[in-house]
């Protein structure tokens, strides 16, 4: 009997393990379906334009590079929403501390051109945290202070931030010439193109490695996907941010502040969507200009969700996101499938992820109703 209440707690982990990967394989499965059903009733070949798809995002390794190198913003901006879920708040504002990472960035690695690349790297990378953060701070407040709703007013910010940005460029940090962009920034503040770190025997050789514009900025958020997975899990920092996200009022009994943990909370999570802004000024664009960002900040909010809230898991569901953009353009060019249907599948996945925790939220609630009664 005893081995028997031993066993228990171990399949509940092992169950809840299996529904955490398992609820978003269906639900990308599921969606592909969707995707293939619309196809054929709108005439066009789904197998044809699978094919291209992966053909285009996993197909050679040119086409894999470009898959991590539209995976890598996404990967930080998964991180930076997760995060802030972990704590029980929605920070929809990343695609503006996205800028004002890429702004910080783009400042300072002209400012530091000189600087060889193990002094710039590492400082526009903590520059962009804390535009990052501190582009976070006065919503945090707002949250924390007066319950100022951080959907609302991280959003509001994210407005202002691009148009700061866009005021910018054309303004006082605009480059000589026609084009509203800011200089160039130093090439020691440079992420490098991965495959450019081996020689071109190597590459000859080993022609798998040809990863096209991919570079390591992808390194650097898989680097931080594993220290947010272990602040999360590990660190009073961690447990205070899921404390607050599980019950604001049991935490706020148990010593712990939750005004406080917000504010960290939401600051972290801004620090993390300004290290996406940073990665594409220094391993992309190496400048920055008015729109940069293509939407980074919300397909953020998407590989959060399918990732449910596990830094780890924003890996693959960045991935999953990156192969879907990179792949879209040879699947319209090949099977002639508008990439308006890539929109569709991904928006079924978010559909079927969110319903999901609908329907748990209900049955727990339905539970606790139950065990309310029955007391």
């Amino acid at each position: 009997m005893s081995e028997t209440h031993e066993a228990l707690p171990e399949q509940r982990r092992w169950m809840g393990v299996v529904q955490q990967i398992g609820a978003p394989v269906i639900s990308v499965i599921i969606a592909i379906g969707i995707g293939s059903v619309i196809m054929w009733v709108s005439g066009y070949d789904a197998g044809a334009a699978f094919a291209a798809l992966f053909k285009g995002s996993f197909g050679s390794p040119k086409a894999f590079g470009d898959t991590l190198l539209r995976a890598t913003p996404l990967i930080f901006t998964g991180l930076a929403v997760a995060y802030g879920f972990s704590a029980g708040l929605f920070n929809i504002g990343a695609e503006g501390q996205l800028f004002m990472g890429g702004l910080a960035a783009a400042y300072l690695g002209v400012q530091l051109a000189a600087q060889p690349w193990y002094a710039a790297v590492p400082v526009l990378l903590l520059g962009a945290m804390a535009a990052g953060a501190a582009w976070a701070f006065v919503p945090a407040v707002l949250k924390a202070r007066i319950g100022a709703h951080e959907v609302i007013t991280t959003m509001m910010f994210t407005y202002i931030g691009k148009y700061l940005v866009s005021w910018l460029v054309v303004g006082p940090l605009k480059a000589p010439g026609q084009i509203p962009q800011t200089v160039t920034i130093g090439t020691s503040a440079q992420l490098p193109r991965i495959q450019t770190l081996f020689s071109e025997a190597t590459l000859e050789a080993l022609p798998f490695l040809r990863f096209g514009r991919a570079h390591m900025g992808i390194v650097v958020a898989i680097l931080f996907a594993v220290i947010m997975w272990a602040i999360l899990k590990y660190t009073t920092l961690g447990y205070e941010a899921r404390a607050v996200g599980f019950n604001p009022t049991a935490a706020e009994t148990g010593g712990i502040s939750v005004s406080s943990t917000i504010i960290k909370a939401l600051c972290i999570s801004g620090a993390l969507a300004g290290l996406s802004g940073a990665v594409e000024v220094m391993g992309v664009h190496y400048k920055i200009f008015d729109q940069f960002s293509s939407g980074f900040g919300f397909t953020g909010i998407a590989v959060a969700l399918v990732a449910k809230k596990n830094p780890l898991g924003v890996i693959p569901a960045a991935l999953l996101f990156g192969a879907l953009s990179a792949g879209s353009g040879l699947m319209q060019l090949e099977a002639d499938v508008p990439q308006k249907i890539i929109s569709i599948i991904q928006a079924v996945v978010i559909f079927l992820i969110a319903a999901e925790s609908v329907i748990q939220w209900f049955i727990k609630r339905r539970q606790k109703e139950a065990l309310s009664h029955a007391g």
